[in-house]
Formats: structure tokens, sequence, C-alpha cells
């Protein structure tokens, strides 16, 4: 296998074990996997070609919908549904 692969594997098992974790404990490692994904979503595009990397895509996409969407409607200034101040 590939390094790209063998990484995005290596992903995906981290991103289970946080998602394992209490909740206080998930947010620093899940910034950092959030962080990475992109990285390794484009050199196993450039690695395997374009259509492994949109699979890739679907699979964070998939993974991180919630905190995605959370900062995706923090950017269009909606509120978030938190408690109100």
């Amino acid at each position: 296998m590939s390094t790209p692969v063998l990484l995005s594997v290596a992903w995906a098992i981290a991103a289970t074990v946080v998602a394992l974790m209490p909740m206080r404990l998930q947010f620093p490692p899940g910034i950092l996997l959030l962080l990475a994904a992109p990285v390794l979503i484009v050199w196993l595009g450039a690695a395997h070609g374009w259509l492994w990397a949109l699979a890739g895509l679907a699979a964070f996409v998939s993974m991180f919908r919630r905190p995605l969407r959370h900062f995706w409607s923090k950017m269009r200034g909606v509120s978030t549904g938190g408690p109100q101040a």
C-alpha cells in the first residue's frame, strides 16, 4: 500500500478513537484531524486519481458533518441553536 493510503487509514482509525472519547476531550484532537483531512485527501488524489479523492471527501464530510455544519452556519452568521445570551 502507498503512504497516502496508509495515512488515510490511520486517520480514519484516529477519528474513530476520538469519537469514542468524552466530548470535553474530543476538541483538540478533532481540530487536528479536521485540519489534516484536506491534506490527506489532496495527497490521495494526486497519488491515486481524483475519483479516490472524491470518495475520501465524501467519507470526510460524512464523518464531520456536524462540525462542518456548525462552522458553515457561523460563517454565514446564522444562529447555531446554542444557549441564548
